[in-house]
Protein backbone atom coordinates (compact mmCIF):
# COMPACT_ATOMS: atom_id res chain seq x y z
CA UNK A 1 0.00 0.00 0.00
CA UNK A 2 2.64 2.42 1.03
CA UNK A 3 3.83 2.30 -2.87
CA UNK A 4 1.00 4.45 -3.99
CA UNK A 5 1.88 7.09 -1.39
CA UNK A 6 4.18 10.03 -2.41
CA UNK A 7 7.26 10.77 -0.93
CA UNK A 8 6.11 13.80 1.14
CA UNK A 9 3.71 11.38 2.43
CA UNK A 10 6.23 8.31 3.33
CA UNK A 11 8.02 10.93 4.76
CA UNK A 12 4.97 11.66 7.10
CA UNK A 13 4.30 8.23 7.88
CA UNK A 14 8.29 7.88 9.13
CA UNK A 15 7.73 11.36 11.28
CA UNK A 16 4.73 10.31 12.80
CA UNK A 17 6.27 7.47 13.80
CA UNK A 18 9.29 9.77 15.22
CA UNK A 19 7.21 11.74 16.73
CA UNK A 20 5.50 9.18 18.89
CA UNK A 21 8.61 8.02 20.07
CA UNK A 22 10.59 11.55 20.65
CA UNK A 23 7.36 12.05 22.92
CA UNK A 24 7.96 8.65 24.54
CA UNK A 25 12.23 9.21 25.05
CA UNK A 26 10.99 12.84 26.73
CA UNK A 27 8.58 10.48 29.06
CA UNK A 28 11.64 8.43 30.23
CA UNK A 29 14.09 11.25 30.22
CA UNK A 30 11.95 12.82 32.76
CA UNK A 31 10.68 10.08 35.05
CA UNK A 32 14.12 8.66 35.47
CA UNK A 33 16.09 11.96 36.22
CA UNK A 34 12.89 12.39 38.54
CA UNK A 35 12.37 9.21 40.22
CA UNK A 36 16.51 9.23 41.13
CA UNK A 37 16.26 13.14 42.57
CA UNK A 38 13.37 11.89 44.86
CA UNK A 39 15.22 8.93 45.94
CA UNK A 40 18.27 10.33 46.24
CA UNK A 41 17.91 14.28 46.78
CA UNK A 42 20.90 14.78 44.90
CA UNK A 43 21.59 16.70 41.94
CA UNK A 44 24.82 15.18 40.80
CA UNK A 45 22.94 11.53 40.91
CA UNK A 46 20.23 13.90 38.81
CA UNK A 47 22.90 15.11 36.35
CA UNK A 48 24.09 11.77 36.07
CA UNK A 49 21.03 10.04 34.84
CA UNK A 50 21.27 12.85 31.93
CA UNK A 51 24.96 12.55 31.23
CA UNK A 52 24.19 8.49 30.89
CA UNK A 53 21.51 9.41 28.48
CA UNK A 54 23.47 11.75 26.54
CA UNK A 55 27.38 11.11 26.30
CA UNK A 56 27.74 7.80 24.12
CA UNK A 57 25.17 9.14 22.03
CA UNK A 58 27.54 12.13 21.29
CA UNK A 59 30.60 10.36 21.14
CA UNK A 60 29.15 8.12 18.51
CA UNK A 61 27.52 9.94 16.40
CA UNK A 62 30.53 10.46 13.80
CA UNK A 63 30.95 6.80 13.38
CA UNK A 64 26.61 6.43 13.36
CA UNK A 65 26.79 8.87 10.90
CA UNK A 66 28.90 7.28 8.75
CA UNK A 67 27.46 3.78 9.20
CA UNK A 68 24.09 4.80 7.89
CA UNK A 69 25.58 6.61 4.61
CA UNK A 70 26.79 2.76 3.88
CA UNK A 71 23.62 0.75 4.72
CA UNK A 72 19.83 0.74 4.85
CA UNK A 73 18.80 3.61 6.51
CA UNK A 74 15.32 2.04 6.94
CA UNK A 75 17.40 -1.22 8.40
CA UNK A 76 19.31 1.15 11.12
CA UNK A 77 16.55 3.16 12.08
CA UNK A 78 14.64 -0.29 13.08
CA UNK A 79 18.07 -1.03 14.91
CA UNK A 80 18.04 2.33 16.58
CA UNK A 81 14.94 2.05 17.90
CA UNK A 82 14.70 -1.75 18.80
CA UNK A 83 18.15 -0.91 20.80
CA UNK A 84 16.82 1.89 22.94
CA UNK A 85 13.71 -0.44 23.69
CA UNK A 86 16.00 -2.90 25.06
CA UNK A 87 18.21 -0.07 26.79
CA UNK A 88 14.31 0.89 28.86
CA UNK A 89 13.12 -2.63 29.24
CA UNK A 90 16.54 -4.08 30.82
CA UNK A 91 15.73 -0.89 33.32
CA UNK A 92 12.10 -2.45 34.04
CA UNK A 93 13.43 -6.05 34.14
CA UNK A 94 15.60 -5.00 37.01
CA UNK A 95 12.94 -3.11 39.03
CA UNK A 96 10.79 -6.22 38.74
CA UNK A 97 13.33 -8.54 39.79
CA UNK A 98 13.57 -6.08 43.18
CA UNK A 99 16.95 -4.32 42.13
CA UNK A 100 17.18 -1.26 44.32
CA UNK A 101 20.30 0.26 42.80
CA UNK A 102 20.97 3.15 40.55
CA UNK A 103 23.74 1.13 38.68
CA UNK A 104 20.75 -0.49 36.06
CA UNK A 105 19.43 3.08 35.21
CA UNK A 106 22.67 4.35 34.53
CA UNK A 107 23.77 1.46 32.36
CA UNK A 108 19.74 0.70 30.37
CA UNK A 109 20.63 4.56 29.50
CA UNK A 110 24.01 3.69 28.16
CA UNK A 111 22.62 0.98 26.47
CA UNK A 112 19.43 3.37 24.34
CA UNK A 113 21.93 6.63 23.89
CA UNK A 114 24.25 4.17 21.89
CA UNK A 115 21.34 2.94 19.61
CA UNK A 116 20.31 6.95 19.59
CA UNK A 117 23.40 7.28 17.78
CA UNK A 118 22.51 5.21 15.13
CA UNK A 119 18.97 6.39 14.69
CA UNK A 120 19.35 10.12 14.70
CA UNK A 121 21.30 10.17 11.82
CA UNK A 122 19.68 7.12 9.48
CA UNK A 123 16.26 9.14 10.67
CA UNK A 124 17.59 12.88 9.67
CA UNK A 125 19.46 11.12 6.17
CA UNK A 126 15.56 9.88 5.14
CA UNK A 127 14.66 13.47 4.58
CA UNK A 128 17.26 13.75 1.79
CA UNK A 129 15.95 9.69 0.26
CA UNK A 130 12.15 10.47 1.09
CA UNK A 131 11.59 14.62 -0.23
CA UNK A 132 11.90 16.29 -2.61
CA UNK A 133 14.41 19.25 -2.62
CA UNK A 134 11.51 21.63 -3.01
CA UNK A 135 9.95 19.67 0.47
CA UNK A 136 13.13 19.62 2.48
CA UNK A 137 12.40 22.97 4.35
CA UNK A 138 9.03 21.53 5.36
CA UNK A 139 10.60 18.24 6.51
CA UNK A 140 13.38 20.25 8.22
CA UNK A 141 10.33 21.95 10.31
CA UNK A 142 8.43 19.15 10.84
CA UNK A 143 11.60 17.64 12.40
CA UNK A 144 12.24 20.48 14.96
CA UNK A 145 8.59 20.24 15.69
CA UNK A 146 8.71 16.66 16.60
CA UNK A 147 12.06 17.41 18.67
CA UNK A 148 10.63 20.25 20.30
CA UNK A 149 7.60 18.06 21.76
CA UNK A 150 10.05 16.09 24.27
CA UNK A 151 10.33 18.94 25.79
CA UNK A 152 7.05 21.06 25.45
CA UNK A 153 4.63 17.55 25.61
CA UNK A 154 6.94 15.10 27.58
CA UNK A 155 7.14 16.50 30.87
CA UNK A 156 3.41 17.66 31.35
CA UNK A 157 2.59 13.96 30.52
CA UNK A 158 5.31 11.95 32.50
CA UNK A 159 4.42 14.51 35.65
CA UNK A 160 0.39 13.48 35.41
CA UNK A 161 1.54 9.55 34.86
CA UNK A 162 4.40 9.91 37.45
CA UNK A 163 0.98 10.52 40.17
CA UNK A 164 -0.96 7.83 38.53
CA UNK A 165 1.20 5.18 37.96
CA UNK A 166 4.59 3.64 38.88
CA UNK A 167 7.60 4.18 37.06
CA UNK A 168 7.50 0.72 35.32
CA UNK A 169 4.34 1.84 33.57
CA UNK A 170 5.89 5.22 32.55
CA UNK A 171 8.71 3.55 30.78
CA UNK A 172 6.37 0.59 28.96
CA UNK A 173 4.58 3.43 27.69
CA UNK A 174 8.16 4.48 26.12
CA UNK A 175 8.70 0.53 24.59
CA UNK A 176 4.94 0.99 22.92
CA UNK A 177 6.30 4.74 21.25
CA UNK A 178 8.99 3.08 20.16
CA UNK A 179 6.93 0.05 18.44
CA UNK A 180 4.91 2.57 16.78
CA UNK A 181 8.12 4.12 15.16
CA UNK A 182 8.95 1.24 13.78
CA UNK A 183 6.21 -0.25 12.74
CA UNK A 184 5.75 3.07 10.88
CA UNK A 185 9.31 2.69 9.12
CA UNK A 186 8.04 -0.92 8.44
CA UNK A 187 5.20 0.29 6.72
CA UNK A 188 7.11 1.92 3.68
CA UNK A 189 8.77 -1.06 2.88
CA UNK A 190 12.55 -0.02 0.65
CA UNK A 191 11.71 4.08 0.27
CA UNK A 192 14.23 4.76 2.86
CA UNK A 193 17.38 2.80 1.59
CA UNK A 194 21.07 4.07 0.88
CA UNK A 195 22.48 1.79 -1.92
CA UNK A 196 25.63 0.35 -2.17
CA UNK A 197 26.52 2.45 -5.35
CA UNK A 198 26.16 5.75 -3.52
CA UNK A 199 28.42 5.09 -0.91
CA UNK A 200 31.13 7.38 -0.39
CA UNK A 201 34.77 6.62 -2.42
CA UNK A 202 36.67 7.70 1.00
CA UNK A 203 36.58 5.86 4.11
CA UNK A 204 35.28 7.65 6.82
CA UNK A 205 38.94 8.13 8.35
CA UNK A 206 39.42 10.09 5.75
CA UNK A 207 36.66 11.81 6.12
CA UNK A 208 36.83 12.49 9.69
CA UNK A 209 39.96 13.64 9.48
CA UNK A 210 39.49 16.13 6.38
CA UNK A 211 36.36 17.33 8.21
CA UNK A 212 38.70 18.17 11.09
CA UNK A 213 41.34 19.88 9.27
CA UNK A 214 38.92 22.09 7.27
CA UNK A 215 37.24 23.31 10.73
CA UNK A 216 40.17 23.68 12.80
CA UNK A 217 42.05 25.87 9.48
CA UNK A 218 39.03 27.95 9.36
CA UNK A 219 39.52 30.68 12.30
CA UNK A 220 36.32 32.71 12.78
CA UNK A 221 34.66 28.84 12.67
CA UNK A 222 36.44 27.75 15.36
CA UNK A 223 35.88 30.92 17.44
CA UNK A 224 31.81 30.45 16.70
CA UNK A 225 32.35 27.03 18.14
CA UNK A 226 33.65 28.34 20.66
CA UNK A 227 30.27 30.35 21.76
CA UNK A 228 28.08 27.66 20.40
CA UNK A 229 30.15 25.31 23.22
CA UNK A 230 29.35 28.28 25.84
CA UNK A 231 26.15 28.16 25.14
CA UNK A 232 25.31 24.70 25.12
CA UNK A 233 26.78 25.15 28.31
CA UNK A 234 24.77 27.13 30.21
CA UNK A 235 21.86 25.34 28.52
CA UNK A 236 23.13 21.86 30.10
CA UNK A 237 22.94 23.47 33.27
CA UNK A 238 19.50 24.47 33.37
CA UNK A 239 18.43 20.99 31.93
CA UNK A 240 20.59 19.32 34.99
CA UNK A 241 19.95 21.64 37.70
CA UNK A 242 16.21 23.49 37.61
CA UNK A 243 14.63 19.85 38.24
CA UNK A 244 16.77 20.08 41.70
CA UNK A 245 15.93 23.18 42.39
CA UNK A 246 12.24 22.83 41.69
CA UNK A 247 11.65 19.69 43.17
CA UNK A 248 12.47 20.15 46.71
CA UNK A 249 9.66 22.73 47.01
CA UNK A 250 7.20 20.71 44.64
CA UNK A 251 6.00 17.55 43.29
CA UNK A 252 7.18 16.22 40.03
CA UNK A 253 3.31 16.62 38.54
CA UNK A 254 3.89 20.34 39.13
CA UNK A 255 7.83 20.46 37.57
CA UNK A 256 6.70 18.90 34.73
CA UNK A 257 3.93 21.51 34.09
CA UNK A 258 6.52 24.26 34.66
CA UNK A 259 8.80 23.07 32.23
CA UNK A 260 6.09 22.03 29.59
CA UNK A 261 5.01 25.50 29.65
CA UNK A 262 8.47 27.62 29.33
CA UNK A 263 9.39 25.27 26.73
CA UNK A 264 6.32 26.69 24.56
CA UNK A 265 8.22 29.85 24.36
CA UNK A 266 11.15 27.87 22.08
CA UNK A 267 8.63 26.45 19.95
CA UNK A 268 6.29 30.05 19.55
CA UNK A 269 9.80 31.71 18.33
CA UNK A 270 11.03 28.77 16.26
CA UNK A 271 7.53 29.33 14.23
CA UNK A 272 7.31 33.13 14.17
CA UNK A 273 11.12 32.92 12.83
CA UNK A 274 10.22 30.43 10.16
CA UNK A 275 7.59 32.28 8.90
CA UNK A 276 8.61 35.76 9.00
CA UNK A 277 12.79 35.72 9.22
CA UNK A 278 14.62 37.67 6.40
CA UNK A 279 17.37 38.78 7.78
CA UNK A 280 21.05 38.50 6.32
CA UNK A 281 22.87 39.79 9.20
CA UNK A 282 22.95 37.15 12.02
CA UNK A 283 25.84 38.42 14.51
CA UNK A 284 24.04 40.96 15.57
CA UNK A 285 20.63 39.19 16.23
CA UNK A 286 22.80 36.13 18.02
CA UNK A 287 24.91 38.70 20.28
CA UNK A 288 21.22 40.69 21.46
CA UNK A 289 19.58 36.82 21.62
CA UNK A 290 22.33 36.08 24.21
CA UNK A 291 22.50 39.35 26.16
CA UNK A 292 18.32 38.51 26.42
CA UNK A 293 19.12 34.90 27.45
CA UNK A 294 21.77 35.77 29.75
CA UNK A 295 19.49 38.49 31.76
CA UNK A 296 16.73 35.93 31.77
CA UNK A 297 18.89 33.00 32.59
CA UNK A 298 20.10 34.86 35.67
CA UNK A 299 16.21 36.01 36.82
CA UNK A 300 15.85 32.16 36.69
CA UNK A 301 17.62 31.81 40.08
CA UNK A 302 16.31 35.08 41.94
CA UNK A 303 13.55 33.15 43.68
CA UNK A 304 12.09 29.37 44.79
CA UNK A 305 8.64 30.74 43.36
CA UNK A 306 7.53 28.43 41.11
CA UNK A 307 5.66 30.82 39.26
CA UNK A 308 8.49 33.18 38.83
CA UNK A 309 10.82 29.68 37.70
CA UNK A 310 8.55 28.93 35.23
CA UNK A 311 8.16 32.66 33.75
CA UNK A 312 11.71 33.23 33.26
CA UNK A 313 12.77 30.38 31.96
CA UNK A 314 9.85 30.63 29.44
CA UNK A 315 11.33 34.19 28.56
CA UNK A 316 14.86 32.49 28.10
CA UNK A 317 13.24 29.59 26.18
CA UNK A 318 11.83 32.26 23.76
CA UNK A 319 15.21 33.88 23.08
CA UNK A 320 16.84 30.57 22.74
CA UNK A 321 15.52 29.93 18.90
CA UNK A 322 17.43 33.38 17.59
CA UNK A 323 20.75 32.58 18.94
CA UNK A 324 20.41 28.80 17.40
CA UNK A 325 19.59 29.47 14.22
CA UNK A 326 21.75 32.82 13.79
CA UNK A 327 24.55 30.24 14.83
CA UNK A 328 23.02 27.58 12.81
CA UNK A 329 22.83 29.71 9.32
CA UNK A 330 26.56 30.97 10.37
CA UNK A 331 27.59 27.64 9.87
CA UNK A 332 26.03 26.96 6.70
CA UNK A 333 26.48 29.89 5.26
CA UNK A 334 30.86 29.58 5.88
CA UNK A 335 31.45 25.96 4.71
CA UNK A 336 32.02 25.06 1.72
CA UNK A 337 28.74 22.82 0.42
CA UNK A 338 30.58 19.30 -0.12
CA UNK A 339 32.64 19.60 3.22
CA UNK A 340 28.75 20.12 4.92
CA UNK A 341 28.47 16.69 6.25
CA UNK A 342 32.04 15.77 7.24
CA UNK A 343 32.15 19.31 9.01
CA UNK A 344 28.72 18.67 10.77
CA UNK A 345 29.66 15.88 12.30
CA UNK A 346 32.83 17.76 13.75
CA UNK A 347 30.63 20.71 14.33
CA UNK A 348 27.90 18.41 16.73
CA UNK A 349 30.81 16.89 18.25
CA UNK A 350 32.91 20.19 19.38
CA UNK A 351 29.92 22.45 20.08
CA UNK A 352 27.72 19.70 22.27
CA UNK A 353 31.28 19.46 24.66
CA UNK A 354 29.61 22.24 26.44
CA UNK A 355 26.84 20.66 27.43
CA UNK A 356 28.87 17.11 27.97
CA UNK A 357 31.26 19.60 30.65
CA UNK A 358 27.87 20.94 32.31
CA UNK A 359 25.96 17.25 33.11
CA UNK A 360 29.87 16.13 34.48
CA UNK A 361 30.03 19.06 36.74
CA UNK A 362 26.86 20.83 37.69
CA UNK A 363 25.88 18.65 40.20
CA UNK A 364 29.22 18.66 42.34
CA UNK A 365 28.96 22.22 42.13
CA UNK A 366 25.21 22.27 43.65
CA UNK A 367 25.61 19.42 46.08
CA UNK A 368 28.93 20.51 47.34
CA UNK A 369 29.63 23.91 46.55
CA UNK A 370 26.85 26.11 45.92
CA UNK A 371 24.08 24.86 47.92
CA UNK A 372 25.98 24.37 51.06
CA UNK A 373 26.66 28.29 51.13
CA UNK A 374 22.82 29.47 51.30
CA UNK A 375 21.75 26.66 53.86
CA UNK A 376 20.86 28.51 56.89
CA UNK A 377 23.61 28.81 58.36
CA UNK A 378 25.74 28.67 55.22
CA UNK A 379 28.98 30.98 54.61
CA UNK A 380 25.98 33.40 52.22
CA UNK A 381 23.28 33.02 54.30
CA UNK A 382 23.58 36.65 55.79
CA UNK A 383 24.49 38.20 52.57
CA UNK A 384 23.46 36.75 49.34
CA UNK A 385 20.86 34.57 51.25
CA UNK A 386 19.04 38.16 52.24
CA UNK A 387 18.70 38.55 48.21
CA UNK A 388 17.43 35.35 47.25
CA UNK A 389 16.51 32.85 49.70
CA UNK A 390 18.35 30.48 51.72
CA UNK A 391 17.45 27.07 52.31
CA UNK A 392 17.49 23.95 49.77
CA UNK A 393 17.75 25.02 46.19
CA UNK A 394 18.89 28.30 46.62
CA UNK A 395 22.47 27.47 45.57
CA UNK A 396 21.72 26.59 42.56
CA UNK A 397 19.75 29.73 42.08
CA UNK A 398 22.94 31.52 42.45
CA UNK A 399 24.38 29.42 39.78
CA UNK A 400 22.03 30.60 37.12
CA UNK A 401 22.20 34.19 38.67
CA UNK A 402 26.01 34.23 37.78
CA UNK A 403 26.02 31.74 34.64
CA UNK A 404 23.22 34.10 33.61
CA UNK A 405 25.24 37.46 34.11
CA UNK A 406 28.53 35.18 32.23
CA UNK A 407 25.92 34.76 29.05
CA UNK A 408 25.67 38.81 29.09
CA UNK A 409 29.12 39.72 28.93
CA UNK A 410 30.28 36.91 26.30
CA UNK A 411 27.43 38.32 24.40
CA UNK A 412 28.74 41.48 24.60
CA UNK A 413 32.39 40.19 23.77
CA UNK A 414 30.55 38.61 20.39
CA UNK A 415 29.36 42.08 19.58
CA UNK A 416 32.93 43.29 19.29
CA UNK A 417 34.85 40.33 17.40
CA UNK A 418 35.91 41.34 14.28
CA UNK A 419 36.60 37.51 13.35
CA UNK A 420 32.84 36.19 14.03
CA UNK A 421 31.72 39.43 11.97
CA UNK A 422 33.72 38.11 8.86
CA UNK A 423 31.18 35.09 8.76
CA UNK A 424 28.42 37.88 8.20
CA UNK A 425 29.88 38.64 4.52
CA UNK A 426 28.95 37.11 1.47
CA UNK A 427 33.04 36.30 0.90
CA UNK A 428 33.74 35.07 4.13
CA UNK A 429 32.89 30.79 2.79
CA UNK A 430 36.37 28.93 3.44
CA UNK A 431 38.06 27.31 0.77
Amino acid sequence: MSRHLSGFSRFLVVWFGQLVSAIGSGLTGFALAVYVFQLTGSAAHYSLVLLAAFLPSLLLKPIGGAIVDRYDRRLMMIIGDAGSIAGVAFIIVMMLLGVKSLWPIYLGSIISSVFVALQNPAYKASVTDLLDESHYSKGSGLMQLSESSRYVLSPMIAGMLMSWFNLESVLLVDCATFVVAIVTVFWIKSAVTKKANEQPAASFREDLVDGFRYTVQHRPLMVLLCVISFVTFFVGLLQALLGPMVLVNHSAKAFGFSLSIAATGMLLTSLLIGLFSKTTRKVPILSVGLLLSGIFYALIGVSPSIMIITAFTFCFFLCLPFVNTSLDVLVRRNVDHQMQGRVWSIVSLISQMGMLIAFAIAGFMADHLFNPLLLKQGALSHSVGALIGVGPGRGIGLIFILSGLLNAVIAMVIARLKSLKTLDLPSSTAA
